[in-house]
């Protein structure tokens, strides 16, 4: 996870079903057998979801899949043209070359082995004592192993414009502490999986199967304690419950096997008067067991993730054994994606703005920028509209309202200033090196932070990236590049397909700064209540109808939407469909009304846009991992749940009381 994500709501999995052509609904994929008032979403994919097979490489699959796909194309060309190219020592270009051309080199890959590693393997074998624990700690923080926890800057949640240093709960092999916990069938063949897929690694480390599997028991023994400590996803939607600042003095008193002084000493930030200890339960029991555990074992659980970590950069084996856990058994993907694809998206993690210039030079209109402006500006003015007329919020928090709507600033397919990656060394002699200075590059970069004002032009992610999002201590919308573009959103398609897809994404991200996390935050980024009493207590009362809607819903047969976990957005879906819709009537007065295109209104195709946006199809594995560990429900759920609450819906399909796709209208969700 890089750092910055926490804090950013991210729309994940954004989908448009719109071409280059001007009616943009691809009537083929519908299936016109099944009644709209009764299934929505099989009504407008019907034919699609029939027809479509997951990729073998693929988890899951969907039209932003496709999408990524035709962009990994569009960057391999790029990269490959740059590998080939004669660059100046230091440059971007360099860089960028120099890195893909490494990573492809499969040969020397194959040849160095765990080689590269070796130094890293000899710290942690002079580990002595806890101190020494701590202190290969944050050199492995700094290499992006996700050892014990994690270290990174961010704007100070009650001073938007300072930055602050947060310590957050990790140190997990598995993707969430449920693996762990969780006493269904599934995650205890997880768990056993885990166990197997640990002693092969320590045996490709060179230890012999007996080893292996102690040293396998170890780690477990470790994580299932860390794990029992750990937050849950729910919880640690509760930002305001993490933002603990704490001087050195008083972390030490909760923490006392935990020099936080040396500590962030040792990661490049001695001159603090503060930090945010964010999951101070997780701590208490990390400086318990940071004694209480061996420190032979330590040195086992370090090795584990010094491994586990550059694994997907190692040699075939090391690949393919981590792919066949993570992957495979955690996901049910079947093959490991070509290596050029890994490159591409490895390239783009570690130099995304260097490789981004190249990306936007060629791939990004202007006038693809100027409508996607536009069409912000439309959805902004009818956000206001809705604030202005809730009939829940007293004047004094519309008011509040207004100016956070107002200052939320908008980037548009690029950054204004691109990130300076001179402290960047590159070489041609290993890719996991690469990769490993990449890691501290971009962890260096986060601590430089520390003592200066926020530089709130800078972006969290990079321009060819397939996705959107808000970031609520700088309160601001995001659209990178990548997704600005067909299928997903055309500047020469039908307003109402656009504004169905792109406009529900804008709405989407809008509605993040006044979601149950978003609202916590004001106009400035700062986390601070600036609501009226009763005006909150009906908000809450509002969100809760929204989390028993989707806790009713049920995937895998025997598997809940957790209601909580998806709050937030499902709270931006359904008021982000809403203003995007009302965008649509503000865009066709100016524009004019185009009437029926292939048998279907404006506002049905709007909402046929939105339905296909969402259509994905899932490998079981896969589909439960989502539902325990990301905050946003399945693309199917994502369609339908708005929608079933929306009057505008019922009118353009003529959805009676009694269907399927209507709740009783006193079970209505309407918020926004």
């Amino acid at each position: 996870m890089r750092i910055r994500i926490i804090f950013l709501y991210a729309a994940a999995m954004l989908t448009l079903a719109c071409g280059g052509e001007k009616h943009g609904i691809d009537l083929a994929n519908l299936d016109k057998t099944v009644d709209p008032t009764e299934d929505f979403y099989q009504y407008a994919n019907g034919n699609w979801l029939k027809n479509t097979t997951i990729p073998e490489s693929e988890s899951r699959w969907g039209i932003a899949s496709e999408l990524r796909d035709r962009n990994k194309e569009i960057l391999r060309s790029l990269l490959v043209e740059v590998a080939a190219g004669d660059h100046e020592p230091g440059s971007n270009a360099q860089k960028v070359g120099d890195f893909y051309r490494t990573g492809m080199d499969s040969a020397r890959i194959e040849e160095t082995g765990i080689a590269p590693l070796q130094t890293h393997l000899d710290e942690i074998a002079q580990v002595k004592n806890f101190d020494d624990v701590l202190k290969v700690a944050a050199n492995h923080q700094r290499l992006g192993t996700g050892a014990l926890f994690s270290v990174f800057v961010e704007a100070d949640f009650k001073n938007s414009d300072s930055t602050a240093v947060y310590a957050f709960q990790g140190g997990l092999g598995m993707p969430d502490r449920d693996y762990y916990l969780d006493e269904g069938e599934r995650f205890a063949n997880y768990r056993s999986e885990y166990l197997t897929h640990l002693g092969k690694m320590f045996e490709l480390l060179g230890e012999d199967s007996t080893a292996g599997a102690n040293a396998a028991a170890t780690v477990m023994r470790i994580e299932t304690q860390m794990a029992e400590a750990s937050w849950t996803r729910v919880r640690l939607r509760d930002l305001a419950a993490w933002y603990n600042p704490r001087t050195f003095k008083q972390a030490l008193r909760e923490t006392p096997n935990i020099d936080w002084q040396r500590h962030f000493a040792d990661l490049g930030a001695s001159d603090l008067d503060y930090f945010v200890l964010a999951q101070p339960e997780f701590f208490q029991e990390l400086s318990a067991l940071l004694t209480s555990v061996s420190i032979d074992d330590w040195r086992t659980y370090m090795r584990w993730h010094l491994v586990n970590a550059m694994a997907p950069y190692l040699n075939s084996d090391f690949v393919e054994q981590d792919f066949a856990f993570f992957q495979t058994v955690l996901r049910g993907t079947k093959e490991l994606k070509p290596r050029w694809k890994r490159l591409a998206e490895m390239t783009d993690a570690a130099l995304g703005e260097s490789l981004g210039q190249l990306y936007v030079e060629k791939y990004f209109p202007a006038e693809a920028k100027s409508k996607a402006n536009q069409m912000v500006t439309d959805l902004r003015t009818a956000f206001r509209n809705r604030i202005e007329k809730l009939d829940w919020m007293s004047a004094a928090t519309k008011e509040q309202a207004f100016a956070k709507l107002e200052k939320m600033v908008q980037k548009i397919g690029f950054p204004d200033k691109w990130r300076d990656y001179s402290a960047l060394e590159v070489r041609t002699e290993s890719y996991v090196e690469n990769v490993i200075r990449a890691n501290e590059f971009e962890f260096d970069r986060n601590m430089k932070k520390l003592g200066k004002p926020v530089d709130k032009s800078e972006w969290g992610m990079s321009p060819p990236t397939v996705n959107a999002y808000f970031h609520p201590l700088n309160n601001e919308i995001v659209f990178p590049a990548g997704i600005l573009q067909p299928p997903f959103f055309d500047p020469k398609a039908d307003l109402a397909v656009n504004y169905g897809a792109m406009g529900a994404v804008i709405g989407h991200e809008i509605t993040h700064g006044f979601d149950d996390k978003g609202s916590l935050f004001d106009a400035d980024g700062n986390l601070s209540n600036w609501w009226a009493d009763e005006d909150q207590k009906m908000f809450t009362e509002k969100t809760v109808i929204v989390e028993k809607q989707f806790d009713n819903y049920v995937v895998l047969d025997s598997v809940n939407v957790n209601g909580k976990l998806t709050l937030g957005e499902n709270i931006a879906d359904l008021g982000g469909l809403a203003v995007a819709f009302d965008a649509l009537q503000i865009a066709l007065a100016k524009d004019g009304h185009p009437g029926e295109i292939d048998g279907f209104t404006p506002e049905q195709r709007f909402f046929l846009s939105y339905a296909t946006s969402w259509r994905t199809k899932h490998r079981d594995d896969a589909l439960l991992n989502q539902v325990k560990t990301d905050p946003h429900a399945p693309g199917g759920l994502r369609a339908v749940g708005p929608l079933t609450n929306m009057p505008e819906f019922f009118a353009a399909f003529d959805v009676q009381p009694g269907a399927a796709m209507r709740r009783p209208d006193s079970l209505l969700a309407k918020i926004w």
